[in-house]
């Protein structure tokens, strides 16, 4: 069996994984993600992964694979992160309401034994009801979009919203499973060893 880090706070992303199988050891990297703002929406998902992974690699345990993962909500050509504020969290859903999105979540996987690390993005299109604003405040008003990226979550509150998806729907909760396999296979190892 190998040793997956989780260099991530984000419950979803913890929760995919165990029910894929993996049961991750957590190490939270505390990276300050405003470093990199002003970057495309991929690079910014990419390098803040690259980020997480590289602060958390010291930390790990010999021989384990150190996962990074930062997510995105691409609309208009704009990186869409963690609201924060309600507030903030109500313009958004007004910008996306009857729209589309592209959910973009960034990977890197360092293998602690080779000090090799392998990165790459996934995509995944999301289509959003038209809420009201009667909707939107209710939904704001639970806290729950004030801490994910695009002020929306695909397996909790916001699943109402979500009226479709085009691509891997695990990288809109955070952590493309499909994308891991074959970055774990680029580094040689197997997916399988991760399972507990």
């Amino acid at each position: 069996m190998t040793v997956l880090v989780l260099a991530s706070q984000s419950p979803a992303r913890l929760q995919t994984l165990r029910n894929a199988g993996i049961e991750p050891v957590v190490i939270v990297s505390g990276v300050d993600e405003s470093q990199l703002d002003g970057l495309p929406p991929r690079e910014l998902a990419l390098g803040l992964a690259q980020l997480k992974c590289e602060t958390v690699v010291p930390q790990a345990p010999a021989d384990a694979l150190v996962l990074g993962c930062d997510s995105v909500l691409e609309l208009d050509g704009l990186a869409l992160g963690k609201p924060h504020t309600a507030e903030e969290a109500i313009r958004r859903w007004q910008a996306m309401r009857g729209r589309s999105g592209v959910l973009v979540t960034g990977h890197a996987l360092t293998d602690t034994a080779t000090g090799r690390t392998v990165s790459a993005t996934a995509a995944t299109t999301v289509h959003f009801a038209d809420l009201s604003d009667a909707e939107i405040a209710a939904y704001v008003a639970t806290e729950e979009p004030l801490h994910v990226a695009g002020a929306f979550t695909v397996d909790g509150r916001g699943g109402a919203f979500v009226t479709g998806i085009e691509g891997d729907h695990h990288n809109v909760v955070g952590v493309s499973l499909p994308l891991l396999r074959d970055l774990v296979a680029e580094l040689g190892r197997s997916y399988t060893d991760l399972w507990s």
